[in-house]
This record gives C-alpha cells, sequence and structure tokens, in this order.
C-alpha cells in the first residue's frame, strides 16, 4: 500500500443552509433566534456567526429547497434560551428534554423550526 499523507480535518468553517427566502430567513435568525449577522451578498447570501462557525443561508440552486440537516445549538442554559426564544415569537416544539444520561453530564435538547419548517434545536450539556 502506498503511503499517504495523514489528513487532519479540522472544525467545520461554514454550514450551507437553504430556505426559500432569505430575507425572511435573516429576519428569523437575526431577530427571533439572535444570531449575529455577519453580511449580506448578491445574490441573495446571508451569513451568520455561530461561534467560530459561519452559517451561510441562501436559495437553492435551480429553485427548489432542499432538505436541511438539523442545526443545535449550544446553549448554558436551556430554559432560559426557550423561554427568551418564545418571548421573541418562536414556538418552541418539542422540550426542554432529557435526550440522555451519560457518566459525566446529561444531554438536554429543545426542538423549534424556522419559517420554512426546517428542525433547528436548542442542546444544553449539564454536568
Amino acid at each position: 500500500m502506498a503511503d499517504h499523507p495523514t489528513l487532519h480535518l479540522g472544525e467545520l468553517g461554514q454550514i450551507a443552509f437553504t430556505v426559500s427566502d432569505v430575507n425572511r430567513a435573516v429576519e428569523f435568525f437575526r431577530d427571533k433566534v439572535g444570531l449575529k449577522l455577519l453580511f449580506q451578498a448578491p445574490p441573495g447570501l446571508a451569513f451568520f456567526a455561530c461561534g467560530s462557525v459561519r452559517l451561510m443561508v441562501s436559495r437553492p440552486e435551480g429553485g427548489l429547497v432542499a432538505a436541511n440537516s438539523t442545526l443545535y445549538f449550544k446553549v448554558a442554559a436551556l430554559e432560559a434560551a426557550c423561554t427568551e426564544l418564545r418571548a421573541r415569537g418562536v414556538e418552541i416544539e418539542d422540550g426542554p428534554k432529557l435526550i440522555a444520561r451519560l457518566p459525566d453530564h446529561e444531554l438536554w435538547m429543545a426542538f423549534f423550526r424556522d419559517p420554512d419548517r426546517n428542525l433547528l434545536a436548542l442542546m444544553c450539556e449539564q454536568r
């Protein structure tokens, strides 16, 4: 077998997320979810800060909204985050609920949807 250099992937740098209406998504992610809008670029791209990862929101090529993966946002206090989202008009669909008891912490989650009905989640690891 030939020698191959070892590949070392770093953390994710950017996630692409498709929506039907970028302006509506900007209002949701910036004003309701509270993500920092970094910039918008034509044609119909918006970029948000999610910790060290950038979230790119755009219309899909070809115009059909594709299925997205679920975005899980880490929070320090799940109940407080849910209360804040509700105050901003976001419906918490499921949770907060205990997902797993692990040896050194508990994993709690709550789920909600964006205007295109994409599933989003809050996750909290409690020691």
